[in-house]
This record gives structure tokens, sequence and C-alpha cells, in this order.
């Protein structure tokens, strides 16, 4: 199959490139590299540089590289910084979005895998989440990514555009070639394996008064291999029906606690941590069922244990000298 993947140069988005090609299909990347890094495309993809908002470059694109589905990851994705910048995450997440179904349309690709979130359930119900809970989110971050929902509902409608949206926390992990390299970096696990290096003075853990087991947050920590593997499977629907599903790691989740004491196991290395305050828009658990992704397409986590996803993040971070 002909795909394009935008933000392919990414973390999430060279793993799912990297799975592509390996089973045979032609990728196009698309990425215009504020966040991705051009080193981190597989050498069998094409690469366009060049950024959602450019219409006409996207449809050149679509078209010239016979493209037939679209996988789309590239968004802004750091909630701290969504709730000081609401607009800008608003242009990035959905109007540049609507850009790229447009040029869909134009180009007749009927089909679009989303890289959404676990965020536009706000502050959960009930744990594990289900796809049918109600939508609150409580972060601009969150709230562009539903929006964005939304507007895949409407190119079903008008377009026939079939989709597969898929709700997921934090991807975490590394495969061989590519782990996550962010300016700065802003998830857990790099940041408690840079400080257990010395590279940052300490970890900041944001509250521990929180209603959870340990008093810290609690999350869903997913090895991107796994979440890429899902992104691909999600493709097989796309030719009788839109669908969405959640991505979660089936358990009770881990807490920042957790993941530093596991992390200090793995690395033999002290992690230095400071207590900060809470931020703003930090729901205290975010866990997601899986189960209708595991019945409708059979997929399952397969790196799940978190010394797992931490041993492949700090292997690929020596590695890489980082």
């Amino acid at each position: 199959m002909n795909i394009l993947v935008t933000g392919g140069a990414g973390y999430i988005g060279s793993v799912v490139v990297e799975q592509l090609v390996s089973v045979g299909n032609a990728v196009t990347v698309y990425d215009d590299l504020s966040n991705g890094h051009g080193d981190a495309v597989d050498r069998a993809a094409r690469f366009v540089e060049g950024g959602l908002s450019n219409g006409a470059l996207l449809r050149a694109t679509l078209a010239k590289n016979n493209i037939e589905a679209v996988i789309h990851l590239a968004a802004s994705s750091i909630v701290v910084e969504s709730v000081k910048f609401p607009d800008e995450y608003r242009e990035n997440n959905v109007v540049n979005g609507q850009t790229l179904l447009a040029a869909m349309a134009d180009c007749g690709v009927k089909k679009i895998v989303f890289s959404s979130t676990a965020a536009v359930y706000g502050e959960p119900e009930r744990h594990p989440i289900l796809e049918s809970d109600a939508v609150r989110p409580n972060n601009p971050y969150g709230e562009t990514k539903l929006e964005f929902e939304g507007e895949l509902e409407k190119s079903r409608e008008s377009h026939g555009i079939n989709y597969a949206s898929l709700r997921y926390f934090n991807a975490a992990g590394a495969s061989e070639k590519n782990g996550e390299r962010h300016d700065p970096e802003t998830h857990l696990i790099p940041l408690v394996l840079q400080a257990a290096l010395g590279k940052i003075p300490h970890v900041d853990i944001f509250g521990d008064d929180y209603p959870t087991r340990d008093g810290t947050c609690v999350r869903d920590y997913i090895h991107v291999s796994d979440l890429a593997r899902a992104h691909i499977l999600a493709l097989d629907i796309l030719d009788t029906r839109s669908e969405t599903y959640n991505l979660g790691c089936g358990g009770a989740g881990y807490s920042v606690r957790e993941v530093i004491n596991t992390a200090a196991v793995v690395t033999g290395l002290a992690i230095p941590e400071r207590l900060a305050r809470r931020r703003s828009g930090d729901p205290a658990v975010l866990i997601a069922s899986s189960a209708k992704i595991a019945d409708d397409l059979g997929w399952r986590p397969q790196m799940q244990s978190l010394d797992t996803i931490i041993e492949s993040t700090w292997r690929w971070m020596r590695k890489s000298h980082l």
C-alpha cells in the first residue's frame, strides 16, 4: 500500500514507518522537522519536508505518490504548553488537520488513521476508560484532539473518508533504531534516565497528594513498538468502516513513583528527585481499556512490563550517547 505518514520523522512516527516498510509498504514521510529528525526517517521511505498548513504541497505529495491511506501523527502534544498557548495548539492540531483532510478529499484518499489521546476524557469517572465514556477534556491539548475527531466524522459524512482514531496516553520505550529526542524533553521516562546519567540535576515530581496508591499521578505507558503496530492494524478496517479505539496497558497503570523506582533498579543508579507543585490540567489517573481493539483487531501489547519499557529506553539512550 502507498501510505503517507505525517510526523513520520518524530518519535512515534519514525517507529510506525520502520514497521510499515518492513512489511513491504511504500511509505512517504511528510514532516516539517520542527520536532522530528531527518536521520530518524527510514532510508526505505521517501521524505517530503513541509508543514500541514501547505495545502498545495500536501495535494502534490498525495497525488505524486499515489497515496492510498494516511497515518496522521503530526501534532503539538505538550499539555502544559497547550495551557499557555491554546490558540497555537488549535491552529496546528485542528486547522492544519482540516487542511490535510481537504487535500485528501481533493485527491480521493479515503483512509486515515489518527493519533489521538486519552486526554479527551479529562478527569474520568472510572478506570479503565471505555470508548463510550464521556469526553470532557480539561486542557487545550485534549480539546484540540477531540475537536479534530469531530472533523474526521464530518469528513466521513461529506467525503466518505473512513478513519480510525486511536486514543492513548504515554508512548514510551524505544525500538532498536529510534527513541525519544525532544528539545526540551518533557516525558517522564527519558527525564528520569537523564537524571540517572547526571544530564539534568533531578526529576520533578509534580504533586504527591493525588488520590492514588502512592500520591503521584498514574498513567498508561505503552511501548512505542506496540503503539506503532496498532496504527498499522487499524488500516485493516478502513475499507468498510470508521472506529475509535483506546490503547491501554490493560492493568493498573504506573505511577510516577513506580517509574522512578523501576528506573533505579534497571540502571543501578540513584535517581535524584524534587517535589514540585501540581501542573494545571493533570488528571490523577488516566488508564484506558484496550478491550475493543483487542476484540476487533487482535491488538495486545507485547512489551508491556515497565522494566521492559525502561530497559529499551536506557539501551537506546546509551547507544545514541544521549
